[in-house]
């Protein structure tokens, strides 16, 4: 949404915007683009800028066609797939995690079909160069690579097998029927997970995104490719307007559990980066790519990585200063509108350390401890409360451990030259300077205080 308002609001003589939506039927398609899209608050500059001609604006402007990437020509029907195929000169892609690998197969597809295709732009994720340590440079994935096989190039251990995609998606479709209905996604999602470490992916989802680059790159032909690679996406920087954001990202259910006094510790290197990008910044990478090669006649692959590991670090260490000192600033409020005051963030770095932690805070927080030997009924209660909010946490550090304890570091050298060729003028309008981010503003005064309006919108006492 975020490159469709930039779009919309600095280019407004754009022609139509094909939004593919997944609904039953036209009217529910259409339902869909007022209610998520035109409705959103992050259009409310393009609604004060076009006031009561706003949605017939963005109607005339974004056209809604049912479809699916799942399925050959998208899902779209033949008379629709006609109107676009001689329409469309940009073909976009960025979709849920059960489509990252045959949704690009579908859409490339399609988009070679389009006449007037002068791009092919994807919007993957910095993740997908999976357990690589690190300076990580941007370059493109040919088909059949794997993180795994880079590290043995030398000898090939026993068992091991040159990473086969077509293999893959075939084993996902003949293991379904091997399972009972009540156990198929328990037992795919296991199946998911192995696959990807056996060829050293942390989890699915960056493991299936890999792979459809794989696959970009392999169909292409004489199709100029532009892949853009954010890391973790966060609140907007600047624009349309400061700390703009939909749902809990990555690193928010931390800062919120721990401003509530939830959560004091977490399993994490303290040297370790948070690699994390405002959202606009990453919509005017998109456009300035799109700018840069929509016009060339070069039949290539270009990789961007928009991150900031490299350009702008930000460790695990000074994160936890700035939440504690923002906190102890303008702490949240309990149930009684009492200032809820946090300690300093502890930082783990074994699993052992981090539980003994989260059990003796959950027992203080409970008063288990102080509770007499007579109240035995009530203190079992009390501890089996304590044990599952143990189990919820080490659960939570499970999940982000990849992550919080990730060796690489995501170079972005083809967006500084990108940056290079844009003007000053551009610069000022499409700024995607990571390297220019106060990481002690951007939290203290744009994020956080946009989680609570734009997520939590003022719930739980923040």
């Amino acid at each position: 949404m975020f490159l469709i308002e930039k779009i919309l609001r600095t280019a407004p003589d754009v022609g139509k915007i094909f939004l593919l939506i997944k609904a039953k039927n036209k009217e529910a398609a259409m339902e869909r683009l007022k209610t998520e899209i035109i409705n959103a608050e992050l259009f409310k500059c393009l609604r004060q800028t076009y006031g009561k001609s706003y949605q017939s604006f963005m109607l005339s402007k974004l056209v809604p066609v049912v479809g699916n990437v799942c399925e050959s020509d998208l899902g779209i029907e033949d008379d629709v797939a006609g109107l676009i195929s001689k329409e469309v000169d940009l073909c976009r892609y960025d979709v849920a995690v059960d489509i990252n690998t045959k949704g690009p197969c579908h859409l490339m597809a399609f988009g070679k079909k389009c006449k007037k295709l002068k791009l092919f732009l994807q919007v993957s994720t910095a993740s997908v160069n999976g357990q690589r340590q690190g300076r990580i440079m941007e370059k493109p994935f040919c088909i059949g690579e794997s993180i795994a096989g880079e590290k043995h190039k030398s000898e090939t251990p026993p068992g091991f097998y040159p990473l086969d995609v077509e293999n893959e998606i075939n084993l996902t479709l003949n293991s379904k029927g091997a399972y009972e209905n009540n156990e198929v996604a328990q037992k795919m999602k296991e199946l998911g997970l192995e696959r990807a470490r056996k060829y050293g992916w942390q989890d699915t989802y960056v493991f299936t995104k890999a792979m459809g680059e794989m696959m970009i790159n392999n169909m292409r032909g004489e199709t100029p490719v532009v892949i853009i690679r954010p890391s973790v996406i966060e609140s907007t920087c600047k624009e349309p307007f400061p700390g703009w954001m939909e749902g809990n990202r990555m690193m928010d259910p931390i800062v919120l559990h721990y401003g509530k006094g939830q959560l004091t510790g977490f399993l994490v290197d303290p040297n370790g980066v948070l690699d994390v990008v405002p959202a606009d910044m990453v919509a005017n990478a998109i456009l300035a790519a799109i700018a840069n090669h929509g016009m060339a006649q070069k039949q290539e692959i270009n990789i961007y990585q928009i991150t900031s590991s490299v350009a702008n670090p930000l460790d695990f260490q000074e994160l936890s200063e700035l939440l504690y000192e923002h906190y102890n600033s303008s702490p949240c409020m309990d149930v009684k509108g009492r200032p809820i005051q946090v300690p300093s963030m502890k930082l783990f770095s074994s699993m052992e350390d981090f539980s003994a932690h989260i059990w003796r805070d959950a027992l203080w927080r409970s008063g288990l401890t102080a509770l007499s030997s007579s109240n035995g009924k009530l203190s079992q209660k009390l501890e089996m409360i304590c044990r599952k909010s143990v189990e919820q946490a080490k659960y939570l550090a499970g999940i982000y451990e990849p992550y919080t304890f990730y060796g690489g570091r995501f170079d972005n050298s083809n967006i500084g030259r990108l940056m290079e060729r844009t003007s000053e003028k551009e610069k000022r309008k499409f700024g995607f300077d990571v390297g220019s981010i106060d990481w002690k503003d951007y939290i203290t005064n744009v994020h956080i205080p946009g989680l609570k309006r734009h997520v939590l919108k003022g719930r739980g006492g923040l």
